[in-house]
């Protein structure tokens, strides 16, 4: 179980083969992170349920590609 206290802005968020593939803008509610704009100009909620280990990284229990496709666009409501 990770503590999401230990989840800070500007970290970076790596895939389970250790690939950044974003940045934390922020906590949103207690269990999504929101990632910064990517070079579209859209941010990214990713669960807290897929972060295996909190660090200097954020890293999460997937591939990037696979996290890449299954993030959502918008917060949960």
């Amino acid at each position: 179980m990770i503590n999401e206290k230990e989840i800070k802005p500007e970290m970076p968020v790596v895939c389970s083969n250790d690939g950044q593939f974003g940045i934390v803008d922020h906590l949103d509610g207690s269990d999504s992170i929101k990632l910064k704009k990517d070079t579209a100009g859209k941010h990214h909620y990713i669960p807290t349920s897929w972060v295996t280990k909190v660090d200097n990284k954020v890293h999460v229990d997937r591939p990037g590609d696979q996290a890449m496709k299954e993030w959502r666009t918008e917060p949960r409501n």
